[in-house]
C-alpha cells in the first residue's frame, strides 16, 4: 500500500485494492477515523427514530391516567396494558435481532420504524381496551427492535477512543424521547386529548426515506458477512465523507486484532465457552435497571392519581419531574463513563437504585412527595444504567453475532418491563413499601453480580474484546 508524507507524518490513501481487503483491514480503517459531521449526521437521522422509540414506549404511561377512569380499568387492567407492550417488544428484539444479522442494519431498523409508526396511528383510533390492547402489542414489535440495533450500528461504526461519550450522547436522546413524552403529554392530553400522543408518535414514517438513502451499512457488517469489496465501497464513501468534514487527511490504520472469519451467526455463540459469563452478567444489568425504570416510570403517574388522588396536570407533572431526573442522570454516564469505566458505573448506578427504594420501603411511602423525592432518586441511577447498558452490550460480542446478542439481552429489558408494572399492579393492595422493596432486592442483587463478575471494556478495540 503507498503512503505520503505530510508535516512529517505518514497518512494512508483512502482505501486498500479490493484484493487486499480483509476484516481486520476494515476494523482497522474504522478505528483511524476521527469523530466529525458526518458521525453527528447519521447519529441525528437514527437518533429521531430512536427519540420517537422511546416517545411511543412512553406515550402509554401518559394517557392512561385519562383512560383508567373513562374505560374504569382495574389495576390489573392496567398493567397488563403496560405489559403487552413489552411483550410485543421481546417478540420484535428477538426477530428483528436475527433479521439484522441477515439483511443489515440498515434495513432492519427502516423496517422496525415503519412498524411502529404504522401501528401509532392505529392506536389513536382506539375504541376500547381490547383494541389498544392489541394494537399496543403490535407496536411494541417494531419498538423493541428499533433500539438495539440502533445501538449496535452506532457501536460499529465507531473508534474506542471515546466510543463510550459518542454512543451514549446518541442513546441521551432516548432519554430526551421519554421527557418529551412527559412534556407532551403534560400539554396535549389535557386539551387536545389522549389520541394526540399517538398521532404524533407516528411522525418518524418521514423518516424512512432519509434513512434508507443517507445512512450506509454497517461496514464491519458486510465484512463479516464476507461482502469485503461492498465493505470496502461503504468504507471508502466514509473515509471521503469524513476526509471533506475535517480537512485533513486520514492518518496510516494501525494494525488491530485480527477479525473473525465471515462465518453463520449462531445464538450457540451467546452461550460458548467465551461469551457464557457475559451474557448472563449482561442479562442481570438489564433486567435489574430496567424493571426499576419501567416500573417505577410507567405507572407513577397513574400512581399519583389513582393511589395518591391528585389531580391529572399535578399526576403528569410529577411524572415530569421524575423524567428529567433520570435524564439528569443519563447525561452524567454519557459524559462520565469513559473515565470511571463500565464495571465501576453499573454497580454503583445498581446499588444506588436499590439504596432510594430500599428508603422508600422503610418509610412505607406514604405520601407522593415521598415517592417525587426518592422514586426520582431511584430512577436517577435506574436511567444511568438503562442507558449505560446499550453501550456496553454490543461490546461484548463479535460482529458476526452482535445484534442477535444485544437483541436476545433487550429481551430480559422487556421481560422487566413487563414484570415490573405487572407486580406494580398485583402488589399494590399489600401497600407500596412491598412494591419498592421487591425493585430493591432486584437492583442490588445485579449490582453484586457486575461488582463480582463484569469485565472491563473501555477503550478496548471491538475486534480486540470479542474475538
Amino acid at each position: 500500500m503507498s503512503s505520503e508524507v505530510l508535516h512529517g507524518q505518514t497518512f494512508a490513501p483512502a482505501a486498500a485494492p479490493a484484493s487486499a481487503v480483509t476484516a481486520a483491514g476494515i476494523a482497522s480503517r474504522i478505528e483511524r477515523l476521527p469523530i466529525c459531521a458526518w458521525h453527528v449526521k447519521v447519529r441525528l437521522v437514527i437518533g429521531v427514530a430512536t427519540f420517537f422509540d422511546a416517545f411511543d414506549a412512553l406515550t402509554i404511561a401518559q394517557v392512561l391516567p385519562v383512560l383508567a377512569p373513562m374505560w374504569k380499568l382495574t389495576g390489573a387492567q392496567i398493567g397488563f396494558l403496560i405489559s403487552v407492550g413489552y411483550l410485543g417488544q421481546l417478540l420484535g428484539a428477538l426477530f428483528f435481532g436475527w433479521l439484522a444479522e441477515r439483511i443489515g442494519r440498515v434495513r432492519a431498523i427502516a423496517l422496525c420504524v415503519a412498524t411502529f409508526g404504522l401501528m401509532s396511528i392505529a392506536c389513536a383510533f382506539s375504541w376500547n381496551y381490547e383494541s389498544l390492547l392489541v394494537f399496543r402489542t403490535i407496536q411494541g414489535f417494531g419498538l423493541g427492535g428499533e433500539v438495539p440495533i440502533a445501538a449496535v450500528y452506532i457501536s460499529e461504526i465507531t473508534r474506542a477512543k471515546g466510543r463510550g461519550r459518542f454512543v451514549l450522547l446518541y442513546e441521551l436522546i432516548f432519554s430526551v424521547g421519554v421527557v418529551a413524552a412527559g412534556v407532551l403529554g403534560y400539554w396535549l392530553v389535557p386539551s387536545l386529548g389522549w389520541q394526540a400522543m399517538f398521532v404524533l408518535g407516528a411522525a418518524p414514517l418521514v423518516l424512512i426515506w432519509f434513512l434508507l438513502r443517507h445512512v450506509p451499512e454497517s461496514p464491519r457488517w458486510l465484512a463479516s458477512r464476507g461482502r469485503l469489496d461492498e465493505a470496502d465501497r461503504t468504507l471508502v464513501g466514509i473515509e471521503e465523507a469524513t476526509r471533506a468534514a475535517t480537512g485533513e487527511p486520514l492518518p496510516q490504520p494501525a494494525p488491530t486484532a485480527t477479525a473473525a472469519p465471515a462465518i453463520a451467526a449462531s445464538w450457540r455463540d451467546l452461550f460458548g465457552p467465551n461469551y457464557l459469563r457475559r451474557t448472563i452478567v449482561v442479562w442481570f444489568i438489564w433486567f435489574g435497571s430496567y424493571i426499576v425504570y419501567y416500573g417505577i416510570g410507567t405507572w407513577l403517574p397513574t400512581l399519583y392519581r389513582t393511589v395518591f388522588h391528585l389531580p391529572l396536570e399535578q399526576s403528569l407533572r410529577y411524572g415530569l419531574i421524575s423524567n428529567a431526573i433520570g435524564f439528569v442522570g443519563a447525561t452524567l454516564c454519557a459524559l462520565t463513563i469513559d473515565h470511571v469505566g463500565r464495571r465501576a458505573w453499573f454497580a454503583l448506578a445498581l446499588a444506588g437504585s436499590a439504596v432510594f427504594l430500599g428508603i422508600l420501603w422503610i418509610n412505607g411511602a406514604t405520601t407522593p412527595q415521598d415517592v417525587l423525592i426518592y422514586g426520582s432518586g431511584a430512577y436517577f441511577f435506574a436511567t444511568s444504567a438503562a442507558i449505560g447498558v446499550y453501550l456496553y452490550t454490543p461490546e461484548l460480542y463479535p460482529t458476526r453475532v452482535r445484534a442477535i446478542g444485544v437483541s436476545t439481552a433487550t429481551a430480559w429489558l422487556r421481560l422487566a418491563s413487563m414484570a415490573g408494572p405487572t407486580i406494580v399492579g398485583t402488589m399494590i393492595g399489600y401497600g407500596l413499601g412491598s412494591v419498592f422493596l421487591t425493585f430493591g432486592v432486584v437492583a442490588l442483587f445485579a449490582a453484586v453480580v457486575v461488582a463480582l463478575f463484569a469485565i472491563e471494556t473501555k477503550g478496548r478495540v471491538l475486534e480486540e474484546v470479542s474475538p
